[in-house]
């Protein structure tokens, strides 16, 4: 049987790449997802990839998750915290509502994917952890207060999971996506697209997901063992850090 991985949010757009890049690679692949069942039946029929339904801000179901992936197919060996949320608006507009629904599933969903598959990783002496984060977490983002704290942190918890796994065969890294084609982002007015995001973009177009999930899969497999605790950043060109 092969290693296998868990991808949250692993059944749409970015997530859903990563799925089938790793089952590509040969890992048995666990997709999790929040509310589309519709969508989630329909990638499990086309890929063969198990979906599992859970709220990555609630512990207690993320724990149980884990659990049940885990008798499923196996102990988990690669975790990719990819579930995310947005709830935009200006500083002066953003709700505490907002603010708290964005950091318990974006920062707090991460340390609820990652906790409960930690011992066992520092049992078998290996595991593989990749965050997606964004280039709104490295540079900021109008709007986007809530987000970019968020996904800021998702930065430092990869770089002291690095610190903390390293001796046990652990690996903690981040991809920080820029702009991609996904169905968030073809609900962008095209005028917008064309005359604000894209001239922002030296690359001059948007990135593909499939380009985001080839980094995650280098990420979780056994050559990158010597890679700890870094960002790569996926974006075109658009930013450095």
């Amino acid at each position: 049987m092969g290693r296998v991985a868990l991808v949250t949010g692993g059944s749409r757009g970015i997530g859903e790449a990563i799925s089938k890049a790793l089952k590509a690679d040969g890992f048995e692949v666990a997709a999790t997802y929040a509310g589309n069942d519709e969508k989630a039946a329909a990638f499990t029929a086309a890929t063969g990839i198990k979906t599992y339904k859970w709220n990555v801000a609630d512990y207690e179901a993320s724990a149980a998750g884990i659990a049940q992936v885990e008798a499923d197919l196996g102990p988990i060996d690669v975790v990719v915290a990819n579930a995310g949320i947005t709830r935009d608006a200006p500083f002066h507009k953003m709700s505490p509502e907002h603010w708290k629904e964005v950091v318990d599933t974006n920062l707090t969903g991460v340390f609820n994917t990652i906790h409960p598959v930690w011992p066992g990783m520092r049992e078998r002496k290996f595991g593989r952890v990749v965050v997606i984060s964004s280039i709104n977490g490295q540079k900021g983002q109008f709007g986007q207060v809530n987000y970019a704290a968020t996904k800021a942190g998702d930065l430092g918890i990869v770089r002291s999971l690095a610190q903390e796994g390293a001796r046990a065969g652990i690996t903690a890294n981040a991809v920080c996506p820029g702009y991609i084609d996904t169905d968030m982002m073809k609900a962008v007015p095209e005028k917008v697209l064309n005359d604000v995001i894209l001239p922002q973009i030296p690359a001059g177009r948007l990135g593909q997901p499939e380009e985001i999930a080839r980094c995650v899969a280098f990420l979780a497999s056994e050559e990158a063992g010597f890679i700890n605790g870094s960002t790569i950043s996926a974006n075109g060109a658009q930013f450095f850090s």
